[in-house]
Parts: structure tokens; C-alpha cells; sequence
């Protein structure tokens, strides 16, 4: 076969460097449902990293519904939405506008197709967007697809830095729009955005805010409905993006506001335009019984809080660095690559426990980590058993 002497070398080069940085992992094979303990690999794993934050990838009733799904409406759509619709679909985006307190929502294939597509479509030429510095790289894409636009970053959860660039904004555009755009809870660290703050920002200087909720929805506010009820923030917040991937357990993500923004995604986003859309009758069907199940056991987040309290405490007494988390999601920080495959490997090989390493570029350097995520099904006894197995690693490391 004849191949492209300059498309082989850059291939070839381009994976030389993956392998020496050791930037490209091995892939655990997951070879039963994603619970609290799972095969990986052939052997029974304790599973410490999952965005399953509710256990509903494996709930019974979330099983049935998709099977019900299959056998009312078929495999799949077969087509774009734009062409057909099916009333599962419909009904879906009804009952996530209805979890987020909106007005309507569209929902797309996944999370990064709906902050692609619709930050791309809400900003033109001449408007001003204003994005906190440790974005999801879904909303980086969006914002660079977003040409035209001036383009402004302020330091990570700096109010005063974001009052001095929304100040900027206002000398530099005539009558151009502004949004702000922030993750809810940044998925590294496990902080939460100052959302109250940056509300009366933008109604001070005539912003709009879009925030991505896709590590707070099904896990902040009482009854798992995100940051706008975390900080009861009902109708001052205009664009609400989040995923069904994580809490939800399912596939996909959405865009919640007014029927107007629905409508104008519906006919001008290019990511929900040109795919097939929502995956398959299947996913919405386990997608609904979620929000069912949620709405029905808001026990479930309260057991996902007192979980986390209970891990990041014992850690936290143990010595470990958890950084500046307020969430379920708890790194380890340790400081360099090496440490942070070491403190992962020597988890699974020795104690059977699956938590990954995140190095630069993912985090800054020298802030290398494990990254760990406690669920709502996670038994206390796995939970004691999981800090013994920190607690003897991480003496063998000279970590504590």
C-alpha cells in the first residue's frame, strides 16, 4: 500500500511523542456494568473514579426502561432529527426542561457537541465573550468556533478579574452582545463557580450568563437539579447546558432555557442540525426513567454528600493534599507525573482499586493528581476500605 511519505512522518512522530511523555495511557476494559465494584481487566475492581455519581448506570429499573424503549420504538432513528422526530425524543426534552426549571430544552448527541453547537450559534461577529480560564475544552472549542468574536479570559473564579474584563468588553463593543461562560463545577479540581457573583456581574454590565452543568446536575441543590438551585438563582441564569452522561448514567447532553433559544438551536446549531441527534429510542428511554428515579429519591444525593464528606475528610486527616475541592470530585495532589502513576498504578496492582492520574496539559504543571470520585452507592465499608489502601500506598511512597 502506498502511503504519504509526509502524512507517515507525522503520524509516526506525533506517536513517538505520545510514547515518551507516556501521554498515551492503557484503557481499562470494562467487562461488566459500571457499579462500585466492577471487572476491569478480568478481576473485581473497586471502582473510585466514575462520573456515575447516583449508581444509576446499573439500576434495574434504568435497564427495563431501555429495553421497554427498544421494543416500542425500535433500534434507532434511522434519520436526522431535522427530517422526523420521535415522541420518545420530545418527551425527553420536556422532562429536562422541567428538571432544570426552563422553559424548553434541546437535547444533543452529547455534552461537547452541545457546548460546541450552541456557543458557536448564540455569538457573531462583534460580540464579546468572556470565559473563566480553566473552561472545559468543549466551551474552548466553542468559543474558538465563535469567529469574530472578541475573546476575553479571566483568572480562575477572580470576580475581580471578571468585573475588569466585562469592564473591557464595554469599551470595546458597540452593540455587540456579551456572555459569560463558566463550568459549574470544574472537573479537576471539584470547585464550584461563585454563580451568585457572576450574575450581578452580568446584570451590572449587561451580560448574559451560560454556564455548563455537567459535573452539578444530579449533584448540587437539594434535590440534584444543579448550581441554579444550589444557589436558587430561578430565572436569572439564560443559558443552561449539562450532560446525561454523568449523574444521569445515560448518553448525551442538552441545552435548557427559553422556548426561543430552543427554537433557534433547533434551526441554526450546526451540531444538533447535521447529526442524527438523541443516539437511540434506548437511551431516551433510561434517560427519562432518571429523571424519574431523581425526582423520586433525592435520598440518593444526600447519600452521594455524606459519602464525600466522609472520604474527603478521612483523607484529608490521613495528610493528603485534596486541593481546593468542594465537591464529589476529590484529587490527590502529589506534584509530579511520576508520582501520580505511581500513587494509581500501586492502587490497582496492590489494593484493586481504580483511580486515574491526570497530568499536564490536563492539569498545570506540577499539580499532577490522582483524580477521585465517590457515588451515591458506595458502602461505607468500601469506602474504609479504600482510605486503609491510600493510607498504605501512600506511606510506601513517602506521600504522608
Amino acid at each position: 500500500m502506498l502511503v504519504n511519505a509526509k502524512y507517515e512522518k507525522f503520524i509516526r512522530d506525533q506517536y513517538d511523542e505520545l510514547i515518551r511523555t507516556r501521554y498515551m495511557p492503557h484503557f481499562r476494559v470494562l467487562g461488566s456494568p459500571n457499579s462500585a465494584k466492577a471487572i476491569l481487566d478480568g478481576q473485581e475492581i473497586l471502582i473510585l473514579c466514575a462520573n456515575n455519581y447516583l449508581g444509576l448506570a446499573n439500576d434495574p429499573e434504568m435497564k427495563k426502561a431501555a429495553v421497554e424503549a427498544v421494543e416500542k420504538w425500535g433500534a434507532g432513528m434511522g434519520t436526522g432529527r431535522m427530517i422526523m422526530t420521535m415522541a420518545i425524543q420530545d418527551e425527553l426534552e420536556e422532562k429536562a426542561a422541567e428538571f432544570k426549571s426552563a422553559e424548553a430544552a434541546l437535547v444533543y448527541p452529547t455534552g461537547y457537541t452541545a457546548n460546541v453547537g450552541a456557543v458557536w450559534s448564540l455569538m457573531a461577529e462583534g460580540d464579546t465573550i468572556v470565559s473563566d480560564e480553566l473552561n472545559h475544552a468543549s466551551i474552548i472549542d466553542g468559543c474558538r468556533l465563535a469567529r469574530g468574536t472578541n475573546r476575553l479570559i479571566y483568572k480562575h473564579l477572580d470576580m475581580k478579574d471578571l468585573e475588569a474584563k466585562l469592564k473591557e468588553s464595554v469599551k470595546d463593543r458597540a452593540k455587540g452582545k456579551t456572555m459569560i461562560i463558566t463550568d459549574s463545577v470544574f472537573s479537576q479540581d471539584g470547585d464550584i463557580c461563585p454563580l451568585p457573583e457572576i450574575v450581578e456581574l452580568a446584570e451590572k454590565y449587561d451580560a448574559f450568563v451560560y454556564i455548563d452543568d455537567a459535573h452539578a446536575t444530579g449533584v448540587l441543590g437539594k434535590t440534584g437539579r444543579g448550581t441554579v438551585e444550589h444557589f436558587n438563582l430561578y430565572g436569572r441564569v439564560e443559558v443552561q447546558m449539562g450532560t446525561l452522561s454523568k449523574a444521569i448514567a445515560t448518553c448525551g447532553g442538552y441545552v435548557a432555557g427559553s422556548n426561543e433559544l430552543k427554537y433557534y438551536l433547533w434551526r441554526r446549531s450546526r451540531t444538533y442540525c447535521f447529526s442524527t441527534g438523541f443516539p437511540d429510542p434506548a437511551t431516551a428511554g433510561a434517560t427519562l426513567k432518571a429523571f424519574e428515579i431523581i425526582k423520586r429519591e433525592p435520598e440518593r444525593v444526600q447519600r452521594l454528600w455524606d459519602n464525600t464528606r466522609y472520604f474527603k475528610k478521612e483523607l484529608e486527616d490521613l495528610g493528603f493534599n485534596t486541593g481546593i475541592s468542594q465537591t464529589p470530585i476529590t484529587p490527590v495532589i502529589v506534584g509530579t507525573p511520576e508520582k501520580a502513576m505511581q500513587l494509581s498504578r500501586l492502587l490497582y496492582e496492590e489494593e484493586k482499586i481504580f483511580v486515574n492520574a491526570v497530568s499536564y496539559p490536563v492539569v498545570p504543571k506540577g499539580t499532577d493528581r490522582i483524580r477521585t470520585i465517590v457515588n451515591a452507592h458506595h458502602k461505607r465499608e468500601e469506602l474504609d476500605y479504600a482510605v486503609g489502601a491510600f493510607e498504605r500506598v501512600g506511606k510506601k511512597l513517602d506521600l504522608i
